[in-house]
């Protein structure tokens, strides 16, 4: 599916590779993936149950990937409400520059298309407000706010926040 210039579609193998490779700086690399365990990402990342999916721009090159489903959901939340969980990363080189608006609307006019759900819900770090704003610029509403389990290292551990939205006709 294309929005603007911005397509989003399955992700490849090669891309999943790609991904591994891309380093965040502070505080924001806590959302590295890693290429310690390639063959594990693939798997996980190309699995049915993930739902990954590309986002490349008109010249083809990979901005970001996003997943739908449990993926996107962190421990200590509630996802007893019926809702779509998104997770978006964009490529690092990409962030911070004023796009964020644009690959959240495509995700977001994706996910409605493909999944047609009632709801979305996205869960974000609290220390995170450059994601916040953006999502919340997209119509997502604060719902919840929570603090992960002691064992959770993930994402930077600590506090989310959870936003939803309802998918419009």
């Amino acid at each position: 599916m294309m929005d603007g210039d911005v397509t989003i579609r399955p992700v490849t193998e090669t891309e999943v590779r790609e991904l591994g490779t891309w380093r965040n700086a502070p505080p924001y690399d806590v959302y590295d993936i890693g290429d310690e365990s390639v063959e594990g990402n693939i798997e996980y990342l190309m699995g049915p149950e993930t739902r990954c999916h590309a986002l490349v721009d008109a010249s083809a090159d990979l901005i970001g990937f996003c997943t739908f489903g449990s993926d996107a959901r962190v421990p200590g939340g509630d996802y007893s409400a019926p809702a779509l969980d998104i997770g978006l990363g964009i490529r690092p080189n990409r962030t911070g520059l004023g796009n964020g608006s644009r690959y959240v609307a495509a995700v977001a006019d994706f996910a409605a298309t493909a999944f047609q759900p009632e709801q979305m819900r996205v869960t974000i770090s609290e220390w995170n407000k450059r994601a916040q704003r953006v999502w919340e610029n997209a119509g997502f509403e604060r719902t919840e706010r929570f603090d992960t389990p002691k064992d959770f290292v993930g994402m930077g551990g600590g506090a989310f926040i959870v936003f939803v939205r309802n998918t419009e006709p």
